[in-house]
């Protein structure tokens, strides 16, 4: 007990240390680490850090970064949205969910920029505050597991909060995976790493295994691997020797007979298999499973035809590029949130499953297009494309730059994820990768000026 108060003692002094030099190291904190609770915790967390910011305002220290004003500018795009949008109820209520692109950004704009070695800590208490819910999960699951006996306690989400899973679905288990995979790569890539560095880098892989999330998975194991032979201390003295070891590596992972064969049946068979997340839980034994060709050709389905989390996001890209040739969206879109009921229509019109009628299931007409490149183009047209682009450019641009591993994870996950899920129109996704993306992206000296 008593190495446990001198340790949260510690902790406590170290960071009123570092709060004094930046005012806005704790709020940043508070904000990070409060994403997996409720929405309610994490806004008073956001309040903290905006109040903390407009308190400590000096008009010498204001700074507007350039790199940061992108994440502004979409939040005006989708408030000019409002104008033409064709459910402007739907618009107006998304604009407070997605205001934290504008109010965090702000935030960075009045604070003293954050030094390289303040960061690594912010994202050092961050990984250990999500390490933390992480192992809370894992006993959680556990101990579900040893009263029902049952295996699905112990991996993914439930259909509803209530319900088996290893996280409760409002929290998602492919957002938590992502949560937890910046976290992790925090813990591998230390130089010199404890045995407690070690132990909870072991813990967090294995929770995002349990997780489930097959895209993520891939990711981790991919930057692990590009970690290990381009960035690490060894790697850097026989760089061309593991260029070629790599470009090897991959090339035979994706030439044996039985990966091969997999991508193929995965675009022509049918088939209950998924390289990505499916949108629809609790599928009955006898339906028919679309393949990505059907997914892309059929002229029509039936209600007994079940989209695998592939082929669905098939499916939604189909009907994407039906909206732009139709309904003239190329330069607006839809409006914030309001592409809904226009999914709902081409639901209608290919005959899907629309659910049970009863709340319990909802059916693929109340899916959103479940990503985020696409989303941006449907909902805000090509300018709210573009700057999604440019946002993960220049984080990619500078996570290189700094040699930032635990930034560069960051940037490719989220170019990942934005393939399989639309991130920023969840309120979690859209505090994560705003609060994420200003800290990583402030502060770094331009091209003609020694780096910090």
């Amino acid at each position: 007990m008593a190495n446990i108060y001198s340790f949260s003692k510690n902790v406590i002094q170290n960071l009123i240390k570092e709060n004094r030099s930046n005012s806005s190291f704790i709020p940043i904190i508070l904000v990070l680490t409060t994403i997996p609770l409720s929405f309610a915790i994490n806004n008073v967390a956001l309040g903290i850090f905006l109040l903390t910011a407009f308190l400590t305002f000096k008009k010498e220290n204001f700074k507007i970064r350039k790199e940061l004003v992108l994440p502004v500018l979409l939040y005006f795009l989708m408030v000019l949205s409002y104008c033409w949008s064709i459910e402007p109820k739907e618009t107006l209520s998304a604009l407070s969910k997605e205001i934290p692109l504008l109010l965090i950004p702000l935030g960075f704009f009045i604070f003293n920029e954050t030094s390289s070695e303040q960061k690594k800590k912010i994202i050092g208490h961050y990984s250990y505050a999500i390490a933390a819910y992480s192992l809370y999960y894992i006993v959680r699951a556990l101990v579900r597991y040893l009263i029902f006996q049952d295996s699905r306690m112990l991996f993914y989400h439930g259909e509803n909060d209530a319900d088996f899973g290893l996280v409760p679905k409002l929290l998602n288990a492919i957002h938590m995976s992502v949560f937890a995979a910046v976290a992790f790569f925090y813990f591998f890539t230390k130089e010199l790493k404890s045995k407690s560095d070690n132990f909870f880098a072991l813990l967090l892989f294995g929770f995002i295994l349990l997780l489930s999330s097959k895209n993520i998975i891939l990711v981790v194991l991919l930057l692990c691997l590009f970690n290990i032979f381009f960035f690490s201390k060894t790697a850097h003295k026989l760089r061309l020797r593991n260029l070629i070891v790599f470009g090897l590596l991959i090339g035979l992972i994706f030439s044996i007979g039985k990966i091969r064969e997999r991508f193929r049946v995965e675009f022509e068979m049918n088939t209950d298999k998924s390289l990505s997340t499916d949108v629809i839980e609790g599928v009955p034994a006898g339906v028919h499973y679309v393949s990505i060709r059907e997914a892309w050709t059929n002229p029509a389905f039936t209600p007994n035809d079940y989209f695998n989390g592939t082929a669905f996001r098939v499916y939604q890209f189909r009907i994407f590029t039906e909206f732009l040739k139709q309904d003239n969206i190329l330069f607006t879109g839809f409006g914030l949130n309001a592409s809904y009921p226009k999914i709902k229509e081409k639901a209608v019109h290919y005959n899907l499953y629309m659910g049970k009628g009863d709340g319990t299931d909802t059916g693929y007409q109340s899916k959103n297009f479940h990503n985020q490149y696409v989303q941006n183009f449907a909902d805000l047209g090509v300018f709210g494309f573009i700057l999604l682009l440019m946002m993960l450019i220049v984080n990619v641009k500078n996570s290189i730059k700094t040699k930032d591993f635990v930034h560069f994870a960051f940037a490719f996950l989220m170019i990942s994820l934005f393939l399989t899920e639309s991130f920023l129109w969840r309120q979690r996704g859209v505090v994560f990768f705003t609060m994420m993306y200003c800290l990583f992206n402030s502060g770094i000296a331009p091209n003609n000026s020694k780096a910090e």
